[in-house]
């Protein structure tokens, strides 16, 4: 039997509570799509790169530079709906990368943490094999490139990169 009068509307109001509770839930926990427009290069000490991925989805940042060639001018970016701590794994890359993660605002970006030279996980039956790469700061955005390129480039934590 369903309650009546006032205990009723309780029961509404307290479910309607909980529903509102948990799509908040769901919108801030997980990664979703960015829709806003991407920058399809970056500058870093005076020198201008191409992005030659971008990945805007999460699909697309799951997938990131797996199974593809990676040369030395190959960078990627990630772009994230929000600042978190986006973690990354090198499953089924084809080489080691520099990973980049940038605390990024209109046009410009601070770097706030840098692996130099993660390796690649293959021949792993899972991805959850992998090491998995965690920053120690919160970032919007992060941007691989073949190993080396960080130190070829005098990136470090603190570095401004300029979008463009």
């Amino acid at each position: 039997m369903f309650p009546s009068g006032r205990l009723a509307t309780a029961v509404v109001v307290a479910v309607a509570a909980l529903l509102v509770i948990y799509v908040v839930y769901l919108e801030t926990s997980l990664p979703g799509s960015v829709t806003t427009p991407m920058p399809s290069g970056f500058t870093i000490n005076g020198k201008t790169y191409t992005f030659t991925y971008v990945a805007t989805t999460e699909a697309e940042r799951e997938a990131g530079l797996m199974n593809r060639q990676v040369n030395s001018t190959t960078t990627m970016l990630f772009a994230f709906p929000s600042f978190e701590h986006w973690q990354f794994w090198m499953y089924d890359t084809n080489t080691s990368l520099d990973i980049i993660w940038v605390n990024g605002t209109g046009s410009s970006g601070k770097v706030v943490y840098l692996v130099a030279g993660a390796a690649p996980c293959v021949n792993v039956i899972s991805s959850s094999s992998c090491t998995v790469y965690t920053p120690t700061a919160a970032a919007n955005f992060a941007i691989e490139a073949k190993a080396g390129f960080a130190a070829a480039n005098g990136i470090t934590v603190g570095s401004t990169i300029n979008f463009g």
